[in-house]
């Protein structure tokens, strides 16, 4: 599957995508495009289904994406936890009304519970 661009170069990309994720499991539900969410949905479900195994090596690997330690210990030790049994869908897209200045399509993508 080809990965969406954005109109943005990749490291630019790939900052920003870091940046929502952190955001993410942060407050555990973030308001954006439409496209974006459909892009940061897969990525946000590797993470956690990497969290779900609680070792050291998956710690490192989830620290390279997410640069901040309290968010990386409430996704190892409150979000991961939760999703133990299931398999896969940690989170959901909620399509909301378009934005007033450009009419683009927003949504809020959000842990499942």
């Amino acid at each position: 599957m080809a990965k969406r661009k954005l109109n943005k170069n990749s490291s630019h990309r790939k900052a920003m995508f870091r940046n929502m994720l952190t955001d993410f499991f942060r407050h555990e539900q973030i308001e954006t495009s439409l496209i974006k969410a459909k892009e940061l949905r897969p990525q946000a479900e590797k993470l956690i289904t990497t969290a779900r195994n609680n070792e050291l090596n998956a710690r490192r690997k989830v620290h390279k994406v997410i640069r901040d330690k309290e968010v990386v210990k409430k996704l190892f030790d409150e979000i991961a936890p939760q999703y133990t049994d299931r398999p896969g869908g940690y989170t959901k897209i909620l399509k909301m009304y378009p934005r007033r200045g450009d009419a683009s399509e927003r949504a809020i993508i959000k842990l499942v519970e």
